[in-house]
């Protein structure tokens, strides 16, 4: 009778674990060092490496599900995934329409970056990600915005001449600049934007923005979170 129970205890772990809850992670894939699709097609960088780790201390299943910058909102919305983890900056306006975690990176630095010192940011043609706060920091800025689908093609506008300069996370522009061999450089002074980048969710999914929340803090308090930072951003990353 003992082995019996002992065996049908057994199972039913088995099953509990075979019954975790399948989260569909939803991310650009566009976006290094935050998200980016390596060799394989597959979604890589520090926001996939938080991701599965934050899935495993919440007992959840990873799925990883790509999408259009800007339409990343919207296809949360309608459930074609459950979470937005893509360098997704946290806002009042954002909140209005979705719910955030904690922050799991700090409040840090927007930068411009152009080919030449001499650009003046507050009067110069500045390319921005569309939908960003970034672009719409430009948009007040008295500069002209002009705006681009993927950030590749605003770092772009800046080497062919069709912009000044672009603005962008700071994380984001630095190792470009330090690969350009000295064509691009940094420009004007760093803005501070936004509350920090938090995981995206619907406002209905209250029990799963709980979970995540605690998984995060959890890696705050070990250390763990600072470590992965540091590790795809550099020693120089802000860190919690």
């Amino acid at each position: 009778m003992k082995r019996l129970i002992l065996t049908t205890a057994a199972l039913a772990l088995t099953a509990s674990m075979g019954m975790a809850q399948t989260v569909r992670m939803g991310t650009e894939g566009a976006y290094p060092p935050y998200n980016f699709l390596n060799d394989k097609g597959e979604v890589d960088g520090f926001e996939r490496e938080l991701g599965d780790e934050l899935c495993k201390r919440a007992a959840l299943t990873c799925e990883w599900v790509t999408t259009d910058w800007d339409g990343i909102i919207p296809n949360l919305v309608s459930g074609n995934y459950d979470t937005i983890i893509a360098g997704m900056s946290i806002t009042a306006e954002r909140d209005e329409v979705i719910d955030f975690t904690q922050n799991y990176i700090p409040p840090a630095s927007s930068a411009y970056v152009g080919a030449s010192a001499d650009i003046d940011v507050a009067t110069a043609v500045v390319s921005a990600q569309a939908a960003t706060i970034q672009a719409g920091h430009v948009a007040e800025s008295g500069a002209t915005l002009l705006e681009f689908a993927t950030p590749e093609e605003t770092v772009a506008s800046v080497r062919n001449g069709e912009a000044d300069a672009v603005f962008a996370d700071k994380d984001y522009l630095a190792p470009i600049v330090e690969e350009s061999g000295g064509a691009l450089m940094f420009v004007g002074e760093d803005v501070q934007l936004g509350g920090g980048v938090g995981m995206g969710l619907r406002e209905s999914d209250t029990e799963l923005r709980t979970k995540f929340d605690a998984a995060i803090q959890s890696m705050k308090d070990d250390g763990t979170l600072n470590t992965l930072i540091t590790k795809w951003f550099g020693e120089d990353a802000a860190t919690f």
